[in-house]
């Protein structure tokens, strides 16, 4: 049913929980795990000209350990992986790439926000894949907080 699984890593504290779910629906169907890592074009260009090229080799070296992280999770589960970094706005980065490979099925956690932090915020990048994807996104909702 998958052949290429979707789990895109911000490096935090809850990827590792978002991959308990994850690897099994991956082990089961046999499927390539893909590892994305997006670095937030966002934050490099509001940088200063001083620090911007800085920020983006930090936040390249951040998205490349983040990534081997999930692939040698994935490796160690017997899975074939593919691992990558762009950069870009997350969420549209995430649909992008989606697209280009093929994916059949997302695997993204959230980081569970109070309701004035979602009342300010703008939406949080799964929110964002969750409207906007063309095939299943499997959501692991508040991963990493204990709840």
């Amino acid at each position: 049913m998958y052949d290429d699984i979707l789990i895109p890593t911000d490096g935090s504290e809850t990827v590792p929980e978002t991959l308990d779910h994850g690897l099994p629906i991956a082990t089961n169907n046999d499927a390539t795990v893909h590892s994305l890592y997006v670095v937030d074009s966002r934050v490099t260009t509001a940088a200063d000209e001083d620090t911007s090229t800085d920020l983006e080799r930090a936040l390249e070296t951040e998205g490349r350990e983040a990534v081997a992280a999930v692939e040698d999770r994935a490796a160690a589960a017997g899975l074939d992986t593919v691992g990558e970094v762009r950069q870009g706005t997350p969420a549209k980065t995430i649909l992008e790439y989606v697209e280009e490979e093929g994916i059949d099925l997302i695997v993204i956690g959230t980081r569970g926000k109070s309701p004035r932090e979602k009342v300010t915020s703008l939406g949080s990048v799964s929110e964002r894949v969750v409207d906007n994807a063309s095939i299943p996104v499997f959501v692991v909702r508040n991963a990493g907080n204990g709840e």
